[in-house]
Formats: C-alpha cells, sequence, structure tokens
C-alpha cells in the first residue's frame, strides 16, 4: 500500500536511512513498498537488497519533481521499466530542460500523478494518487467517474516528530532561508510516517475499488535484479573467444619486448594468467584499458600504471605498467584471482594537462550511451552542520565560529543545543551527490537500464549512486586518475630537448632505477620538487633509511603512510633495515613470510599474508578482512565476523593470546593507510624517474615543475631550488616572457601566470603581439601597440618588465600615466594645431629593497635578492646547515628563513613541522611539538 516512500537519498527532503525504512515497514505490517525518492534512484539497489532479507516485494521507482513541485511519481514494472523511466529523467538532465507537466508514453511503467495536477485523459499506465485527506472530493463527477483509475496514496518522508522538525531544517537549508521562512508548500506534513497497514486500509474502507487498484498495481510490478553478474562491457571484440585470441597475441607481443624469449619463468607465468584472465572472463576488461593504452602512447602521452593491477605481468607486457612482477615477487592474485569477491580495477594517472583529452576518447570509443562517471556521496560534515543549521535559526557567524571552536561550551544554552541535538542526527547524512574522482563506468548494456545519469560543471555525465553500490550491482570501474607530477617529468623532457637537443626516453624506466646520481641524491634526502618524496618527512625517512636503490625506495613509499608509522612498524622497520640480524621475529611466519621487509608488516598484501599463514584464515577471508579495514566495505557484520574468525584460529593453532592481540593491532592500525606494493613500485618507479631528470638537467626539472603549480612546496621554494642549480632567474619581461617561466640556456624568466591580479587574456595578448610585430622598443611603443588599462600597466612596470628601456620604475609610472591620457580620445580642432608638449622629468631614485617589496606584492618572494639581504640585523646564525650534523645533541642558533609549515595532530595536541632555508640557501627540517608551540608559536612567513 505504501506506493511512495522517500529516503534520505532524497536529499535535503527525506529523513530515513534506506535500511531503517524498510525496517519500518516491516514493522508496521508491509508486505509491498515502492521506494520513489525525489529525481534519483541512489538507493534502490540497498532497498531492493534489504527487502529481500526480509521478505518484503521491493518496488523501484522515482518521484519526479520540478521546483519543488510534485509532478508524477514512476514505479516500474520490471527492469526495463527501470530503464525507461532512468532513460527520461536522464534526458532532461543532460539537456538541462524542464520536465513535462505530463509524463512520457512507456510501456513497463506506472506513472501516478497527484490529485492537483491530473492531465486531461488517463493512459493505461496511468493512475492518480489519492490521499485518504482528499476521499472528500470524490462525490464530485469530475472525480467520481475515474475512481478505477485511482490508488492508494500515502507519502512517507519521516518517522516521528523530531525527524519532522529535521525535515523542515533540512528544506530551510536546501532553499537558503530562514525556519521561520518556510512556506506551507516547501515541506511535507507532518502526518507522512507509516502507520500500519491495517489502519491505512480502514482509511479506504468506503472505496474498496481504491485498495483494489493499489493492489493490482503492485502485483503487476516485479522488479528483479541479479546482483552478482557482471554488467560491464563483456567484450573488446566480438566475443569472449576472439577476445583470448586478441589478448593472448598481444601478451606474448609485449612479452618478446619486455623480457628475453628464453625466459621461462616469466613466460610460465604470462600463460597462466592469461588463463586465469580468461576464466574469470576478463579478457575484455584488459582489452578495453589496453585500448585507452594505445590511444594515449599514439597522442605521445605519458602515463603511470598503479595499484593492484601492477601485480599482474600481462598488464606489464601490455603496456599499461611498467612495473615488473617478477623483479619485486608481486603475485598475481593479489589482483585477480577466483577466490576474489569483488572485481579489480586498474589505476592510471595522467597528466592534469592531458586527462581530459583522454576521457574525451573514452566517451568517445566506446558510446557514451554505455559510460559515464561513477558518483560519490558527499555526507554532512560537522563544520558544515553548524554552519547549515546555524543559518537556518539565524545565528550569526561569529557565534556558529565558537561553536565549531568549542562544541561543549555552549551545550546547554538554546539555540546551540538545538544546533547540537539536529546536527547529531544529520551526521552522516546524505547532502549532495558529485563525481567521482576518477572511476570511470563502461557497461554493456545502456547506461540508464540501472540509473539516471546527471550532469556536473565538469560536463561529463555522472551515474546517481558511489563505487560500493556499482560493485555491489556488478560494475568495475576503470579509474582514471591525474596528477602534477607526470606533468612535471612530461614538460622536463620537452624543455631538455628545446634547451640541450637531448631527446630522453623517459618511459625506459632502466634509464633511472639504478643510476648513481639518483640514487646519491636519493641517500641524502635531496629530492624536493620530485613526486612523493620531497615532503619533509619523506626526506628524513630517506636519510634515516640511507636510502639508495629502488627496493628500499618502494619499501618507504609505503612506510611513510600513516597508518605504519602509527602502528609503531615505521620505527622498527627504520631499526631494523639498520641493525641486520639484531632483532628477533614475532612468529617464524613473519620470517618466512616477511624476511624482505625484516618481518615487518610494510604493504597490503602483508595483511593477507599473515592473516593467511599466521592466523589460518583462508585467502578469500584474509583478502576481505584487508579491504574491510582499508574502508572497502560496507558491511560491519562481515568485519566482525573476520575479526572473530582470526581470533579463535590463532587459539585454535596454539598461538598466545598476547601475541594474536598485538599482531591484530598492527593489522588493524595500518591497513587502511598503507600501500600494496605494486602501487608503491609504480610510485618508486616515478620518483625515479623525476629523480633522474632533477639529477642531470635541474635547471630544465625546476621549470617544469614551476609551470604545473604541483609539489609539496610553493612556487618561491622551485625558483630557488633552481637558483641553487646555477640558473639565473630574471623577472617578467614583456618582451622575453610567455605565460608560463621559460628557460634559455641558463636564464629561467618567470612567466606573466606568477603576477597577482594580472589578466591572462591580457598576457595572451601581449605574447601574440610580440610573435607577430617583434620586441617591444620602448614604453610608448608597447602602449601603441596593446589595449591596457593604468593598473595593469603599473603591475607590468613593478615588476620591472620594461627593464630594457633602462628608465627607472617610477620614472616608467609618470611616463605611463601621460600616454594613456593622450590616447584618451578627444575633439580634434583641425584649423589650429598645439605644438607637442615636451616634459622634463625630475631625477627619481630607487632603493633596491623597493624592488624587492614589489617583488613580495606581486609574486609573493623576492626574486632581486634574498630574505635575509631584507634584514635589517647582519647576524646569519652561528651555524649553518652543512654544519648540523656536528652538533649533535647540542644547544644552537640558527637564523633560517620559513618556507614551509606541516601540521600534524597528535594525542597531545597539535605539532608543526617547519622547512626552512639558511643564509648560504641549503634547506633543513625542523620538529616543533606541542607544549613548545605553546611558547613559542609560528607568526607567520619570514626568517626567524
Amino acid at each position: 500500500m505504501f506506493l511512495n516512500c522517500h529516503t534520505y537519498h532524497s536529499l535535503r527532503y527525506g529523513t530515513i536511512p534506506v535500511t531503517d525504512l524498510v525496517q519500518e515497514g516491516k514493522k508496521n505490517g508491509a508486505t509491498a513498498l515502492a521506494l520513489t525518492d525525489i529525481n534519483t534512484v541512489t538507493g534502490i539497489y540497498d532497498f531492493t537488497k534489504a527487502c529481500l532479507a526480509e521478505g518484503i516485494k521491493p518496488l523501484v521507482g522515482m518521484e519526479y519533481r520540478e521546483e519543488q513541485k510534485l509532478l508524477y511519481t514512476a514505479i516500474a514494472k520490471n527492469r526495463k521499466g527501470l530503464g525507461e523511466l532512468c532513460s527520461f529523467r536522464t534526458k532532461h538532465n543532460l539537456e538541462q530542460t524542464p520536465l513535462p507537466a505530463q509524463a512520457p508514453a512507456c510501456k513497463n511503467v506506472f506513472f501516478i500523478y497527484p490529485l492537483q495536477n491530473c492531465p486531461a485523459a488517463l493512459t493505461e499506465n496511468e493512475y492518480i494518487g489519492i490521499q485518504a485527506a482528499e476521499l472528500t472530493q470524490l462525490y464530485k463527477p469530475k472525480w467520481k467517474k475515474l475512481i478505477s483509475k485511482m490508488v492508494v496514496w500515502f507519502p512517507v518522508t519521516i518517522r516521528n516528530k523530531k525527524e519532522y522538525n529535521l525535515h523542515k531544517i533540512l528544506r530551510a537549508i536546501d532553499l537558503n532561508v530562514l525556519l521561520s521562512k518556510l512556506g506551507e508548500n516547501d515541506h511535507c506534513k507532518e502526518d507522512e510516517k507509516m502507520i500500519p497497514v491495517h489502519a491505512l486500509i480502514e482509511k479506504y474502507k468506503y472505496y474498496p475499488a481504491i485498495a483494489g487498484n493499489t493492489n493490482a498495481l503492485i502485483a503487476q510490478c516485479n522488479f528483479e535484479f541479479a546482483f552478482g553478474t557482471y554488467k560491464n562491457k563483456k567484450y573488446y571484440t566480438k566475443s569472449r573467444e576472439s577476445d583470448k585470441l586478441l589478448l593472448t597475441t598481444l601478451a606474448i607481443e609485449g612479452f618478446k619486448k619486455r623480457y628475453n624469449v628464453r625466459n621461462s619463468k616469466a613466460y610460465e607465468r604470462v600463460i597462466r594468467e592469461l588463463k586465469v584472465i580468461d576464466e574469470m572472463k576478463f579478457s575484455g576488461y584488459f582489452l578495453i584499458t589496453w585500448d585507452i593504452i594505445k590511444y594515449s602512447q599514439s597522442r605521445g602521452f605519458l602515463h603511470i600504471g598503479r595499484g593492484s593491477g601492477a601485480n599482474s605481468i600481462v598488464s606489464y607486457c601490455l603496456g599499461i605498467t611498467d612495473i615488473c612482477p617478477i623483479e619485486l615477487d608481486l603475485y598475481f592474485e593479489r589482483f585477480l584471482n577466483p577466490s576474489r569477491t569483488s572485481p579489480p580495477d586498474f589505476d592510471i594517472d595522467w597528466s592534469w594537462q592531458d586527462r581530459d583529452e583522454i576521457l574525451q576518447y573514452i566517451f568517445r570509443r566506446f558510446d557514451t550511451k554505455h559510460v559515464a562517471f561513477c558518483g560519490t556521496i558527499a555526507m554532512f560534515k560537522f563544520r558544515s552542520i553548524v554552519r547549515e543549521i546555524g543559518k537556518v535559526f539565524g545565528l550569526p557567524k561569529e557565534e556558529m565560529d565558537v561553536l565549531i571552536k568549542n562544541p561543549l561550551k555552549e551545550k546547554n544554552t538554546g539555540i546551540a543545543k538545538l544546533i547540537q541535538d539536529y546536527g547529531a542526527m544529520l551526521e552522516q547524512f546524505p547532502n549532495m551527490r558529485s563525481m567521482h574522482a576518477c572511476g570511470i563506468i563502461i557497461s554493456e548494456k545502456p547506461i540508464t537500464n540501472y540509473t539516471a545519469l546527471e550532469l556536473p560543471p565538469k560536463g561529463f555525465p555522472i551515474v546517481q549512486w558511489d563505487m560500493h553500490i556499482a560493485e555491489d550491482i556488478g560494475f568495475e570501474k576503470f579509474d582514471i586518475l591525474s596528477q602534477r607530477g607526470i606533468g612535471h617529468i612530461n614538460d622536463s623532457v620537452k624543455i631538455i630537448e628545446k634547451n640541450h637537443g637531448i631527446k630522453i626516453n623517459i618511459r625506459d624506466v632502466r634509464l633511472s632505477k639504478n643510476n648513481p646520481a639518483c640514487n646519491k641524491m636519493l641517500a641524502l634526502g635531496k629530492t624536493l620538487g620530485c613526486f612523493y618524496i620531497e615532503s619533509p618527512a619523506m626526506r628524513g625517512l630517506l636519510r634515516k633509511l640511507h636510502c639508495e636503490d629502488y627496493i628500499t625506495l618502494v619499501a618507504a613509499s609505503s612506510v611513510i603512510r600513516p597508518g605504519v608509522a602509527k602502528s609503531g612498524m615505521m620505527t622498527e622497520y627504520v631499526w631494523r633495515h639498520n641493525n641486520p640480524g639484531k632483532f628477533d621475529y614475532y612468529h617464524p611466519v613473519f620470517e618466512e613470510q616477511l624476511g624482505e621487509t625484516y618481518g615487518v608488516m610494510v604493504y597490503q598484501e602483508d595483511v593477507i599474508k599473515i592473516a593467511h599463514h599466521f592466523a589460518g584464515l583462508d585467502l578469500a577471508d584474509a583478502d576481505i578482512l584487508r579491504r574491510a579495514m582499508s574502508g572497502k566495505t560496507r558491511s560491519k557484520a562481515e568485519f566482525e565476523r573476520l575479526k572473530e574468525r582470526f581470533f579463535s584460529s590463532c587459539k585454535a593453532k596454539g598461538i598466545a593470546d598476547e601475541l594474536s592481540q598485538e599482531v591484530y593491532r598492527q593489522i588493524e592500525s595500518f591497513a587502511g593507510y598503507s600501500f600494496c606494493k605494486a602501487h608503491s613500485a609504480s610510485y618508486a618507479v616515478e620518483s625515479y624517474q623525476s629523480l633522474y631528470l632533477k639529477a642531470h638537467y635541474p635547471r630544465e626539472f625546476m621549470v617544469a615543475v614551476i609551470n604545473n603549480f604541483g609539489g609539496f612546496y610553493r612556487t618561491e621554494v622551485y625558483v630557488h631550488e633552481a637558483r641553487m642549480a646555477g640558473a639565473t632567474i630574471s623577472n617578467v619581461c614583456v618582451n622575453k616572457s610567455e605565460q608560463l617561466t621559460t628557460i634559455f640556456g641558463k636564464d629561467i624568466v618567470l612567466g606573466f601566470v606568477h603576477l597577482k591580479s594580472f589578466n591572462e587574456s591580457l598576457a595572451v595578448r601581449i605574447v601574440e603581439e610580440r610573435a607577430i610585430r617583434g620586441v617591444y622598443l620602448s614604453l610608448s611603443d608597447f602602449t601603441d601597440r596593446i589595449e591596457i588599462g593604468i593598473e595593469s600597466l603599473q603591475i607590468l612596470i613593478f615588476i620591472g618588465a620594461f627593464r630594457f628601456t633602462g628608465r627607472t620604475k617610477n620614472e616608467l609610472v609618470l611616463e605611463a600615466r601621460m600616454l594613456l591620457a593622450d590616447h584618451k580620445p578627444r575633439h580634434v580642432n583641425l584649423l589650429i594645431s598645439e605644438p607637442v608638449k615636451q616634459y622634463k622629468l625630475p631625477v627619481l631614485a630607487r632603493s633596491p629593497f623597493e624592488d624587492a617589496f614589489d617583488e613580495m606584492e606581486l609574486l609573493g618572494f623576492p626574486v632581486s635578492c634574498t630574505p635575509f639581504d631584507l634584514l635589517k640585523t647582519p647576524y646569519r646564525g652561528d651555524v649553518i646547515q652543512r654544519e648540523l650534523v656536528t652538533y649533535r645533541n647540542k644547544m644552537i642558533r640558527m637564523v633560517g628563513y620559513l618556507v614551509s609549515i606541516k601540521h600534524v595532530p597528535t594525542k597531545h595536541g597539535m605539532m608543526n613541522f617547519g622547512t626552512w632555508f639558511d643564509v648560504q640557501g641549503n634547506h633543513f627540517d625542523t620538529a616543533h611539538f606541542a607544549d613548545s608551540l605553546k611558547y613559542f608559536p609560528f607568526a607567520g612567513s619570514g626568517c626567524y
């Protein structure tokens, strides 16, 4: 009887979680329920599973609203009906057109209209929903003759009075109005809470035909869904057999390129993997990924294949990844095995500059009807909850700030208590749907068979559910990511070729992995600008490990992750690495399985190894445990079951409780934050590629880092690194600068892009005009050729962009004002011509300090001098960076220029890590603990 139920997926409207709605139905004796959330099908799959578990018949559909107005509600007769109602919603979402007042003709969908929007004529599949309060209108002839087309209409939105209040708060948040300004039609009615079925039937006892129509409609709806089956595009070619043949051919060709043909170990693994891939029907998945990579390579793009997909030698042979699984002893079963309950996916990175073209290719190549981005559900979080609820209650910003900083201080006051009470209800409520950062779905059937699509500002359609639901219903996504580090590498290679005429094949990982210069810099932590290994913590770890080879860097890439550090295993790993033979293993299994990492769990695979070999869980359960701790399962019951099995199995094997508790603690503390070994290896390769370019072409590399605006540090640090590498840094110049920073030999010229508040289109015009008609000869020549306002012109003058004229900035500013005044249109008297006025300007001297402060204002950092040159005192410290190692455990005084602060929460409070330069330009790092920061806090940028 309940044909119109809402959950909290009716965003900022419904208040009931999906499973709770089903429990409400069971409690009230419902044998069937229809989930019809507003303009979405997000919850229908969880709803279907929950209903079937409770013996309730699930009906799925959607409530169509336009500008808050209810037009009609759709209920699917079957899976085809779901496709029809999703296609209809999708069409208007993607075209951004309003919904029509009357529903479209659909063979497999029932449409139900509210009395207020009933069309003049109803089709066979259209009904009118009659609420109990509207029964009194049926005496009218207009409605009396339509009783045969009426069904029971009892909307469900809330569960109780408090949820009704919460619903009104949500509506005020959505409409961005004060709670007191909500209109009667802006929210649901207070009685929209489920009641016992017999009580609902009692309301319609004088209209048994309406109840009969409702039951007949329910009987015709049979939504069945196969959750475990594969929904992705099945075949790359035309069939499984031809996919297998093509994949085998490509893998063998790749094997011959990657390995010596006599390498029987590699060949046997290729054949073994191909067999598993075919048996699990994943040949098409591999081939689609290969197709995307082939296009990328044809465009000259650099990509990084990472994640568990790098465990596969087939993906290595196809060029999807650049990690040899045999070299690192990576086991394929971590990626794909017959016992794995969830589908795998490839993670592939491109430069942020190239990713959009890759996405456009995917949508074009595999048909827009079959491709969409995975969605993600953004939840209400503490800070946003306080601000949103505070706003609808009319709370001033200052008071909201106090509540956020001191959530318990105002606990018992009126408005604050309401915000806390309703805020607690809102925690983990869906707030909005958005686009997954990287997940692409490519389906066999049109994707609207499963979901409506939405169009976010980015321009690519997205499904209405997240990766967890995608996995549940049988989709595995393709992760198409972007990062700035690849841009650093890509652009470096191009700049090196332009500046030196040398073409580097940076894709050949053998070039960088065993390079002596790279290994030396790695061990010293001289890695600023290099992907993943430039942060203070990582540089410190590299120095502690004396890291000077690829294998150690692979381990370091995972050891640095927060979970490993939190569990104490990072400290233990560093000590054992530097003291081989001086430690004991927890258990013989740790020596046998984790000998490479000294018996310390470092990678995600280590969780599987220990859970299987130490605790005795089978491989499938061990992998599920690893995924559960990584936040990749939503089943708390499953997690608790595996935890119980872990301890009971340990006990059965005679392992002491104290040891099993400690091992489980280690697993629990780090599993969600560690990398799989293949992922760490992929990152290590990219780090080495960056490091090779920095070691051999440091100036060109730093220009690439500067131009990609990505890294741990701000632009000033990378400009400084370039100067330390022997570059001469030149300020922006109208005759030399491009939009981005450029290099000519050893001379680096900053680009227009670094100028604050300078218009990009104006910079483009300056460069284009110079390319067409040559360099600018003077300020007047420039203003004759470029239309520019006085503010923009003064920015160029004060940054020194006209220094080629030999004039001071003050003189140029005066000239600029006169030139732009002369450019103003005026009436010309043809009979009387005035003589040209000659101006004699006074001598206007300028201090170098003024230039430095101009640069700090316009760029954010000085270029013509160092920050130390601006100090009043000549004191530069008693110790410099390169002398620090001789002062271990001694009190020293230094002067340092602060370039970065990292805030890290600890159980004792917030601590900071600082990065500094000394007077010679060498960097060093400091740790500032919470108790110290109370007395000696940071006071902004500058010298300390």
